[in-house]
């Protein structure tokens, strides 16, 4: 048990008259759970994208009602997302962090920001630093994106030297068509044997290629900084089903994660567009929340939400 009633959160704000649950590592603050940094335990996030349709700014209002220990912001999606002022200004009035940013690296974010690549990528850290976010997830180019994709291990050295940000890149998946499998990405889809020294695992990524998510933290070891907690069920396309509707075994990776002492954030990239409304939306989010906390605190993940489909 942890008895404060002024906590300073690591933006300098203070906040009183702070609530204490029974866990020795989390505190209810405000309603809001921030983690006691000295228990080591990753936060957990709700990626922007996870509300769709609804808009980047209600991430930030979702976030807060639930209890997310922050946002990751995938810029470019809608048109606030690349205006950083007015996430500063979410920030502030929901009270809640941007603990990470998805750079525009998508196919429909290619012209965000600026048409060359590098730019957009030192832009992107320029966005984090304000924001006070440590990680950045970053996208292997596509084959076709000419000498940014050549020089790619190169220049992201480069820019990791002039940052404490870390660019995490993301594990992505070929393009699947029929038993064949065609490659989109350079050097790879799989950034496992290149010289990056941070890297994002996307468990529903993993399932798409056919790969199995707890390979790659054995594989990656300290090297992974960041996690995606979704799921896949093997299908060609990019599911980003719920933790625990795949095949990829998401609650022994964050078992894993947690026993071998996992300094980075976990993030809810889920598609909640099936969702019929926004009181099932946010059902699904706090089941997914709450089971994914249990783990982290070594319970059982067999938390149900009244309305949340089965």
């Amino acid at each position: 048990m942890i008895d404060m009633h002024d906590i300073i959160l690591s933006n300098g704000r203070r906040v009183a008259k702070t609530r204490v649950s029974n866990s020795p590592s989390l505190l209810l603050v405000n309603y809001r759970w921030y983690v006691d940094s000295s228990q080591h335990v990753p936060k957990i996030g709700l990626a922007s994208t996870s509300v769709y349709p609804e808009s980047m700014s209600s991430s930030f209002e979702l976030a807060a009602r639930l209890g997310y220990d922050g946002i990751e912001l995938l810029v470019g999606l809608d048109k606030v997302s690349t205006d950083i002022d007015y996430v500063e200004k979410l920030q502030d009035y929901h009270q809640v962090p941007v603990l990470s940013v998805h750079a525009p690296v998508l196919i429909v974010t290619q012209r965000t920001w600026s048409s060359d690549h590098w730019v957009k990528l030192q832009m992107t850290i320029e966005a984090a630093d304000r924001l006070g976010a440590d990680a950045i997830v970053v996208h292997p180019p596509f084959r076709w994106q000419g000498e940014y994709a050549k020089n790619f291990e190169q220049g992201l050295r480069r820019l990791q030297s002039g940052t404490d940000v870390k660019l995490c890149v993301e594990n992505m998946y070929p393009l699947r068509i029929g038993a064949g499998r065609m490659p989109m990405y350079l050097p790879s889809y799989d950034p496992t044997d290149f010289d990056f020294p941070y890297l994002t695992l996307d468990t529903s990524h993993a399932s798409t290629s056919k790969q199995r998510s707890i390979d790659y933290v054995h594989s990656w070891g300290d090297r992974l900084q960041h996690l995606h907690l979704t799921d896949g069920s093997g299908k060609p396309t990019d599911e980003h089903l719920f933790p625990g509707e795949g095949d990829q075994d998401v609650w022994d990776v964050v078992a894993a994660l947690r026993d071998h002492g996992f300094q980075g954030h976990i993030v809810h990239e889920v598609n909640t567009r099936s969702c019929r409304t926004r009181s099932e939306r946010e059902d699904r989010l706090a089941e997914a929340l709450a089971n994914t906390r249990a783990v982290l605190e070594g319970r059982r993940n067999d938390v149900r939400i009244e309305g949340a489909p089965a």
